[in-house]
């Protein structure tokens, strides 16, 4: 999933008294309510409170079309398409989980961020409950993203080694990440409807990040197939039987006038890393393999 390990598990013997009063952002200490207002002041929110908000699944299609960059990661941070998925960011979003109690939650869809003109894209399921939710920024504050960002960092993609919330100085360099879900689901499982709604997001973000991308990294299975999916409606040829995934599976997908690579990973989930499936050495081999097919400069 896309940064949804199994720690992240939000149960109701964890769960502190309800409570709408404002708290401290760990890093800048403003102060915000849970979840995030548009516009409040977050770290990296470009949304405002004009920006447009879809409540259904035409919406998100309708507002996704045509939009820039900057208007999919502000128009997806507020998207309220899927009831279920809305209640549950934002029941998170209040409850919290006892360990984060004293800080403010997100609460909102966590949009695709990073360079603007990625060679290389990851891309996950959906953000963790107590990670991205809670942060705002997608693979940040939970085990998943301790070992993503380390990994990226080792290779030299990213310029510090941990990621811990938005606005900790965190940068990437030719490497843009997203979810193909942007609301963290219950019990980490988003329904096909969910799924298809929220396409139109990534969909977007994929056809304006195109004419640079040379690689793409799917974390997980459900992610290498979105990853299909999204490039395939982008233009991108997919073969036919379309590849099975697998870690460090790689297919090359034709667009013209290059290619443009695939590479399967394993999730660096808790069950994946603590089980030795997923080692730090895979996970560095398998971005040094993406470094080089994107070939930086």
């Amino acid at each position: 999933m896309g940064a949804v390990p199994v720690e992240d598990t939000n149960t109701s013997a964890d769960r502190p008294d309800p409570s709408a009063e404002p708290l401290p952002h760990p890093v800048t200490g403003a102060v915000f309510p849970s979840p995030v207002p548009a516009g409040a002041g977050w770290p990296d929110d470009v949304a405002d409170a004009d920006t447009p908000v879809a409540t259904g699944p035409d919406e998100v299609a309708e507002l996704a079309t045509q939009s820039s960059l900057t208007e999919v990661t502000a128009r997806s941070s507020v998207c309220r398409a899927c009831p279920r998925l809305v209640t549950w960011r934002e029941d998170v979003a209040v409850t919290k989980r006892r360990s984060f109690a004293e800080q403010p939650y997100w609460g909102r869809p966590t949009p695709g961020w990073g360079d603007a003109e990625p060679r290389v894209l990851v891309i996950g399921l959906a953000p963790a409950a107590n990670g991205g939710n809670r942060t705002g920024r997608i693979f940040t504050g939970d085990r998943s993203g301790d070992w993503l960002f380390a990994a990226l960092h080792r290779v030299g993609l990213a310029n510090q080694p941990t990621s811990e919330h938005a606005g900790d100085g965190l940068r990437l360099a030719g490497v843009r990440i997203a979810a193909a879900v942007r609301c963290a689901p219950p019990d980490n499982k988003p329904s096909p409807a969910e799924r298809d709604a929220c396409s139109h997001w990534i969909d977007r973000e994929v056809a304006l990040v195109l004419p640079s991308l040379r690689a793409v990294v799917a974390l997980g299975s459900f992610a290498w197939t979105a990853a299909l999916a999204t490039l395939s409606r982008a233009g991108v040829e997919v073969p036919r039987p379309r590849p099975k995934f697998g870690h460090g599976a790689e297919a090359q997908l034709e667009y013209s006038p290059r290619s443009i690579t695939l590479i399967g990973s394993y999730h660096p989930s808790q069950q994946n890393t603590f089980t030795g499936k997923l080692t730090e050495g895979m996970l560095e081999k398998l971005f040094e393999r993406a470094k080089s097919l994107a070939e930086f400069e």
